[in-house]
């Protein structure tokens, strides 16, 4: 259903995809609304995630890992080239799969140290943060001194896309022999770009735009304590070991839904009002997709779900009063 609904402006669909839903999680829904007469919109509108890792204790099928990165670990493509500004980790979801999708392939590398992992790394899923879904503030709190986080390093040791080296010469041979086929990885071109921008930390007044987005980062006190890894080399010894992790593309979810009026009703293929049927949120097409349009930022995506919710509640109360 993906690569059905794939749209020409992100590139080709990715021929490997993992999967960041569980499998009941399948979009049927919306086919069985439109064969009752419902009318679709905006199938086109997707939003999918590239910081996907295989999870090394599957629940589903092709269960997937989404990264919640910090700033700091460096974003290659298949071939070593560093991602374009403003592709930084946590910067801009859509533009970034586009740009992936662009380069003919449809995985891409972190390159970062054990400092910044420990400091940095978070994983989707509540079973991912014990800490959260328990409510403890003093787990919470321990990210900032514990070292990497149990869940993280769990995938250190035991999940495929994890490769950890003391040196960037084994680190690149053992990145290629994960892809397998011809090599694409030359490890000049991967040590041009981690020396140029180790490099920037030499000078406070760094045009790097990375290193100046993760110096920004750190003014936040929260963020300094337990999100963003203090500026270091990657290729120092004594910031290591090295780590690279590779990412594939995680399906999430459609922006595009059920089309609705202003009062959340459901609209029939002649336009009008399918009677006592609504639709809210991320399964209304107007309410999840097409409120924010093509670059929506996710997190505004809930209000848009609270707005479409407002409307139905009220339009379904006139109703039947």
């Amino acid at each position: 259903m993906v690569r059905k609904n794939w749209p020409q402006r992100l590139g080709g669909p990715p021929k490997r995809i993992i999967t960041g839903v569980p499998d009941h999680v399948d979009g049927r829904m919306l086919a069985i609304a439109e064969a009752a007469g419902s009318r679709l919109i905006n199938r086109d509108r997707m939003w999918h995630y590239v910081e996907g890792i295989r999870n090394w204790a599957p629940i589903w099928t092709d269960h997937a890992i989404r990264i919640l990165p910090g700033p700091s670990s460096l974003w290659l493509d298949a071939r070593g080239k560093r991602l374009p500004v403003p592709l930084y980790p946590g910067f801009n979801t859509l533009a970034t799969l586009s740009h992936i999708m662009g380069t003919g392939y449809d995985y891409s590398w972190f390159i970062l140290t054990k400092k910044i992992i420990q400091k940095e790394f978070a994983l989707s899923g509540s079973e991912q943060n014990p800490d959260l879904t328990g409510k403890s503030w003093r787990q919470v709190l321990g990210r900032a001194t514990s070292g990497v986080p149990a869940p993280v390093k769990a995938f250190m040791d035991k999940g495929e896309d994890f490769i950890v080296e003391p040196d960037l010469p084994a680190l690149v041979a053992r990145m290629n022999a994960l892809v397998g086929g011809e090599p694409l990885l030359e490890l000049g071109q991967v040590e041009r770009e981690i020396r140029a921008r180790d490099r920037q930390l030499d000078n406070p007044f760094s045009k790097d735009m990375q290193i100046t987005a993760l110096r920004g980062t750190r003014a936040y006190l929260g963020d300094r304590l337990i999100r963003t890894a203090k500026p270091h080399k990657m290729l120092d010894p004594a910031n290591g070991p090295l780590i690279a992790v590779r990412l594939s593309i995680l399906t999430r979810k459609t922006l595009g839904g059920l089309e609705t009026d202003l009062d959340s009703r459901v609209l029939g293929a002649e336009g009008h009002s399918v009677e006592g049927l609504y639709a809210v949120g991320e399964a209304a097409g107007f309410g999840g997709g097409g409120m924010h349009g093509y670059a929506a930022l996710e997190g505004t995506f809930l209000g848009g779900c609270i707005f479409s919710g407002r409307c139905a509640g009220r339009a379904a109360a006139r109703a039947v009063a």
